[in-house]
């Protein structure tokens, strides 16, 4: 599970991304209107992520009343060492926990796979064999890597909303809150040029917090399981219960000498936390309390019933369909040939992973009947606003306004969706000549030469003739999905100059652009008079297609205006309609607490799943699945299974759990979360939701919704047992 974001690893340093330089389409950031929204039902005991520097009494008391042993103030202070200070962003797209005195720092082995994959060769695959490192000299760096410590979290609401006036339209409401929000956040760094401010908005803009962070450069690799254990079953598995993927990967956190952040050097030494995280070996049983604490990503349980069906029929849609012709091509590929296997490994892992969460997602809605209990909300709120005389002159046209507002962008939504995924998210070359388009040259030097670092790095894992048969494909996807209208100028190139091939339109385009290797950049760079870049047909495409994408922003732009007023003020007027229960914020990539139990459920009638897996069930799928590359396993690994040497990693039976599953309410962002006992200490760590409620992002399935997580003895074991890493152990268990 990882969240969707640009990258889709899934943004700037707010939204996810590493700290390579993203694909930065200035124009384009203004072609998706960030909508802030939050939850639709009352909060149960195990629902609900949680700010901790913002915890009510209710919920404090009901956390008490489950059984957890720390109090409010051992969970978060902003100025005493507690549980936040071991819980870390990791890389601005996952959860990671701190486990040593030394820095080490545990996270999903999907979160560390572009890492793991970044290091490996043909000669020395990581991803198929796994990484030790046998010392710290051995510790490999991770330049794309940082991990986010949070420091305290302070109210600022009364600042912004100051700064606010009832008669300003969304737009002026936006900027002014935007302004605000910046000046609140540069002036923590102006105090301590180790600290970053971020201001975001809750519940829609009623409420504004701001979050202190200290960011750490310098990470390193320090042990990767093989992707037998750490990607076992692979897409086939992916969100599935019952699970048996070991998804973990450990990580060193650097600093200089005064414990303070610094760029990667051979002089900086282990980083010492503030607090680290205990490992219990004890495990759980069914109905044992526990917690999660990360950054997921985001939800949107405030998300009106127009919005969902806009979710499912545009963006949902269009992934399922682009990506799944895309993903064919590459995963054709990448069978037949091992080089390409990993070059294009990460990309396929982050490409999948949200492919099937759109089938999943969209298939959950409908079952859960998700659509239709948000149908019945919005009826009764109706009902409320009627019988409530201060709200009918105000809420009367609500819902009315906000459904034809979605209408009247449907199509020019859905034409971006598609042209999204199929250019922007589609061929490499494509989305180089944007990168290049964007690139910002003018900028601080050590950001130029990180982000032209970057893009060279994508050259590196780029097969011509493989971003050929994508782009070829996507061309005639894209075309059975979008209006002629909508589509983009280079359909009648293709028609007019091309006979209708596209094949020979993308081998025209790939034969004359120099932007297929590096080269084209550097003689752009060094001033070479013989190649103007803005005459490069790669180039020239970007520019159509970002016009494209412009223009049909502009036809929707009042439309989405009209959708953002409206989701807000439908957020405003459920939580008006419902004001003495409690409310948690939608989840927005700041650290949250989720809680709940260790249980099984029942996902059909006639079937119950088990709280927790063995090792006896990757045995039993390994020989299920025999000469399929997703379960296989080196004999090695089959070896030390099958001898049941667990000493004290077993379990009370003698038995080696894999992965247990609680109803812990998390989502995207949330994979390398710390899944903590009653005591604060760490069980597991979380990797993925499951299948029957990928409807969660919208509504919270008591019933059905789970969390996933590696058993943090299973993590023990492989890394003793099969890496043997004795040394690192001694640190962890110390």
């Amino acid at each position: 599970m990882k969240t969707i974001f640009l990258k889709e690893h899934k943004g700037t340093r707010v939204w996810g991304a590493q700290k390579r330089m993203k694909l930065r389409v200035s124009v384009s950031l203004c072609l998706l209107v960030a909508l802030v929204l939050f939850p639709l039902l009352p909060a149960y005991a195990d629902e609900g992520m949680w700010m901790l520097g913002n915890l009510d009494k209710a919920t404090r008391r009901t956390l008490k009343e489950m059984g957890l042993e720390l109090s409010p103030k051992e969970l978060y202070h902003p100025r005493k060492a507690s549980l936040k200070d071991a819980v870390v962003s990791f890389g601005g797209f996952c959860s990671g926990v701190v486990v040593s005195a030394d820095g080490l720092v545990l996270t999903n082995h999907h979160c560390g796979f572009s890492s793991v994959q970044q290091h490996s060769t043909v000669g020395h695959n990581y991803l198929q064999d796994g990484f030790v490192a046998r010392n710290r000299e051995e510790e490999l760096p991770c330049p794309d890597l940082y991990v986010r410590f949070l420091v305290e979290q302070k109210d600022v609401t009364r600042r912004v909303l100051s700064a606010l006036r009832p008669d300003m339209d969304e737009a002026s409401r936006a900027s002014a809150a935007d302004s605000v929000m910046r000046v609140i956040g540069a002036e923590v760094s102006g105090r301590d040029s180790t600290l970053i401010g971020v201001v975001d908005a809750y519940y829609a803009g009623d409420e504004y917090w701001l979050s202190v962070y200290r960011d750490y450069d310098d990470v390193r690799l320090v042990f990767a399981p093989p992707s037998s254990v750490g990607k076992f079953g692979w897409d086939e598995d992916n969100w599935m219960w019952p699970r048996h993927t070991g998804d973990f990967c450990v990580f060193r956190i650097y600093a200089d000498g005064a414990n303070r952040p610094a760029d990667y050097s051979p002089e900086n030494v282990p980083y010492h936390p503030a607090y680290v995280a205990p490992i219990s070996l004890a495990g759980y049983q069914e109905g044992d309390f526990c917690m999660t604490l990360g950054y997921p990503g985001e939800t949107e349980r405030y998300l009106s019933s127009f919005g969902i069906e806009e979710r499912m029929n545009n963006t949902n849609q269009a992934r399922i369909d682009i990506r799944g012709v895309k993903q064919a091509i590459w995963k054709q590929a990448m069978d037949r040939n091992d080089t390409i296997r990993i070059k294009y490994a990460s990309k396929y892992d982050e490409s999948s992973n949200y492919w099937k969460n759109g089938i999943g997602m969209n298939r959950a809605i409908r079952r859960l009947h998700v659509l239709e209990d948000k149908q019945n909300r919005e009826r009764d709120l109706l009902t409320w606003i009627r019988a409530t005389p201060a709200e009918r002159a105000k809420g009367l046209q609500l819902l009315t306004d906000l459904e034809l507002a979605y209408k009247s962008r449907r199509a020019a939504d859905h034409a971006q969706a598609y042209l999204l995924e199929s250019f922007l998210n589609g061929p490499e070359l494509v989305q180089l000549a944007i990168s290049i388009l964007n690139f910002d040259f003018e900028g601080e030097r050590e950001t130029v030469i990180r982000g032209l670092e970057a893009i060279v790095e994508q050259y590196a894992d780029l097969d011509l003739e493989v971003d050929k048969d994508v782009f070829t494909a996507l061309l005639e996807e894209c075309e059975k999905h979008v209006e002629a209208d909508f589509l983009p100028t280079v359909y009648d190139t293709i028609r007019t100059k091309y006979g209708g091939s596209s094949r020979a339109y993308v081998d025209s385009l790939y034969a004359r652009s120099k932007l297929t290797t590096p080269y084209g950049l550097q003689r752009f760079l060094e001033n070479d008079t013989t190649y103007h870049i803005y005459n490069d047909p790669a180039i020239v495409l970007g520019i159509d297609l970002i016009t494209e994408l412009f223009e049909l922003n502009l036809q929707m732009q009042q439309a989405s205006v009209n959708i953002e007023r409206g989701e807000r003020l439908l957020n405003a007027a459920l939580r008006r309609k419902d004001a003495k229960r409690s409310h948690y914020a939608d989840a927005n990539s700041t650290m949250r607490l989720s809680f709940g139990t260790v249980r099984g459920y029942e996902p059909f009638d006639g079937a119950r799943y088990y709280y927790r897996t063995t090792v006896q069930g990757v045995l039993e799928k390994a020989r299920l699945h025999k000469g399929e590359r997703d379960y296989a396993l080196q004999p090695e690994l089959v070896r030390l299974l099958e001898g049941k040497d667990f000493g004290r990693y077993a379990d009370e039976k003698g038995e080696m759990n894999v992965c247990f599953i609680s109803d812990n309410d998390i989502t995207g962002g949330n994979s390398g979360s710390a899944m903590f006992n009653a005591r604060g200490e760490l069980l597991g760590l979380a990797f993925d939701g499951n299948w029957e409620a990928m409807s969660s992002d919208f509504r919270y399935e008591p019933r059905l919704q789970r969390c996933i997580g590696v058993d943090i003895r299973y993590v023990l074991f492989i890394i003793e047992k099969y890496g043997k890493a004795g040394h690192l152990i001694e640190e962890l268990l110390k």
